[in-house]
C-alpha cells in the first residue's frame, strides 16, 4: 500500500491528529462546479499543498505547470509581512485538491442562497509525505506561499480558493487562466500611489517619493511642466512618466532633492523640492524656447528620456555651484548655467560634438543607458569646464 493510500485511510477512520479540519463554505459554480473559501496559517500550506514545476521527462512529456520561484519576488514579500506596520494578503492563493479531501457540510440551519454552504473541509497532512504524495497542488500563489513559509513570524493566515479534482490537466488549464490576465500597466500603479497609504512592498516604497514629486509637476498650476507628463489619467502628454521618475528618483538619491528628502525623524520637505524642480525646468523652458519645449520626443529630443535624464544630472551640477544645504539657485540662477552649454546642445536639428570623435545626429541620440551617460557626461563636463572644475566621469549615473 502506498504512503498515500495509507493517509487516505486514516481520514476514513477519522484519524483527527492528520486531518486539518478547516471551517469553509463551499460555493456552487454552475452544474458540476464546486469552490471552497477557507483560512488558514500560512505556514501550514507546505503541509498539504506543494508546488508542480513544470518540466518534462526523459519522453519528452511534460509535467507540472508551476515556473521557479522568483526569489527577489519572494525576498519582498516576506520582508513585507515581517514589518511591524500591519502587513495584508487580501488575494487569496488557489489550490487544486485530490478527492482525498472532503467538504463535510454542517447542518443546514442556516437560511441562505441556493449555491452557497457552510461545513468543514477535511484535509490530510503528513510531515513524511513528499511533495508528490500532498493531497494538494498550489495553481496560484506559490512566491506567497514561499515567503510566509520563510518568514520570521510565529503564524500568518491567508485566505485559500480551493477546487477538488483528479486531473492534472484541470489544474493545468486553470493555472493558464488564473495568469493569462494582464498586470496592471506600471504606469497607473505609479499615477495610485501618492494617494496610498500604510505599508508598501520596499520597491513600491523608495517609489512612493518620486512620484508624488511628479504629480506635482504635472498637475500643479505654478509647474512649467503642467499637463506634460504622460501617465493614465494624462495621455497626452509628451515625457514618459518612467523618465520623469528616473530623473527625480537620480536626483532624490544623489542629488540636490537628496537635501530636502528628510530623514528617520524629519518627513521629506516635498515643497522645497517642488520648488527647485519649478525654477530649474522654468529656466529650461526659457533658455531653449519654444523650438525644443513641449514637443513630442520624435521631434525634440530634449523631452526625450535621454534629455531629461541628463537635464536632471546638469540640474545637479548646477545647483552644486551654489553651494549646500538650502542654497539653491532660483530660476535665473539655473538659467545663468544652462547658457553656459545651450550653444552645444542639438535637441531638434544639427549634429551632436560629444567630444569622442563620433557625431551624432540629434535624432540618433537614443534613450539608452550608454546615449543617456554620454549625453550626461558631455554636458555637465562642459558646464563644469566653462566654471574652471574638472568633471570626472562619474560612476553613479548608471
Amino acid at each position: 500500500m502506498t504512503k498515500q493510500g495509507r493517509e487516505s485511510r486514516m481520514v476514513e477512520a477519522g484519524n483527527q491528529k492528520n486531518v486539518l479540519h478547516l471551517p469553509a463554505l463551499e460555493i456552487r459554480q454552475g452544474p458540476n462546479r464546486r469552490l471552497y473559501t477557507f483560512a488558514v496559517d500560512g505556514k501550514q500550506v507546505p503541509s498539504f499543498a506543494a508546488v508542480s514545476r513544470v518540466r518534462r521527462d526523459s519522453q519528452q512529456q511534460l509535467h507540472g505547470y508551476q515556473r521557479p520561484e522568483v526569489l527577489a519576488h519572494v525576498a519582498a514579500i516576506r520582508r513585507y509581512v515581517e514589518s511591524a506596520e500591519s502587513p495584508m494578503l487580501p488575494n487569496a492563493i488557489v489550490v487544486a485538491f485530490d478527492d482525498r479531501v472532503r467538504f463535510v457540510p454542517a447542518d443546514a440551519a442556516v437560511v441562505g442562497p441556493g449555491y452557497v454552504r457552510s461545513g468543514t473541509l477535511l484535509v490530510p497532512v503528513s510531515d513524511d509525505w513528499e511533495d508528490a504524495d500532498k493531497p494538494g497542488f498550489i495553481v496560484d500563489g506559490q512566491q506567497r506561499c514561499a515567503a510566509i513559509r520563510d518568514a520570521g513570524v510565529e503564524a500568518f493566515p491567508i485566505c485559500v480558493t480551493a477546487f477538488i479534482t483528479a486531473d492534472q490537466a484541470d489544474h493545468r488549464s486553470q493555472f493558464i487562466l488564473v495568469n493569462s490576465t494582464k498586470p496592471l500597466p506600471k504606469g497607473l500603479i505609479h499615477e495610485l500611489l501618492p494617494a496610498a497609504s500604510g505599508p508598501l512592498p520596499n520597491q513600491l516604497r523608495v517609489r512612493q517619493l518620486p512620484a508624488t514629486v511628479l504629480e506635482r509637476l504635472n498637475f500643479d498650476e505654478r509647474s512649467p511642466l503642467r499637463h506634460m507628463i504622460q501617465t493614465p489619467t494624462n495621455p497626452a502628454g509628451v515625457i514618459k512618466d518612467n523618465s520623469m521618475l528616473r530623473m527625480l528618483e537620480n536626483s532624490i538619491s544623489d542629488g540636490v532633492l537628496y537635501r530636502f528628502r528628510g530623514s528617520d525623524s524629519a518627513l521629506p520637505n516635498i515643497g522645497l523640492m517642488v520648488t527647485v524642480l519649478n525654477d530649474f525646468w522654468t529656466a529650461v523652458r526659457d533658455v531653449f524656447g519654444e523650438d525644443a519645449w513641449g514637443k513630442p520626443p520624435r521631434k525634440s529630443r530634449l523631452m526625450h528620456g535621454a534629455g531629461i535624464i541628463s537635464m536632471g544630472y546638469l540640474m545637479d551640477a548646477i545647483a552644486d555651484t551654489n553651494g549646500s544645504g538650502e542654497d539653491v539657485p532660483d530660476t535665473q540662477g539655473f538659467a545663468a548655467g544652462l547658457k553656459i552649454v545651450k550653444d552645444y546642445c542639438r535637441w531638434t536639428e544639427g549634429t551632436w560634438d560629444l567630444g569622442d570623435g563620433i557625431p551624432r545626429r540629434w535624432n540618433d541620440i537614443q534613450n539608452t543607458p550608454r546615449d543617456i551617460q554620454r549625453i550626461t557626461d558631455f554636458l555637465v563636463s562642459t558646464y563644469s569646464s566653462k566654471q574652471g572644475k574638472r568633471h570626472d566621469r562619474s560612476s553613479r549615473l548608471f
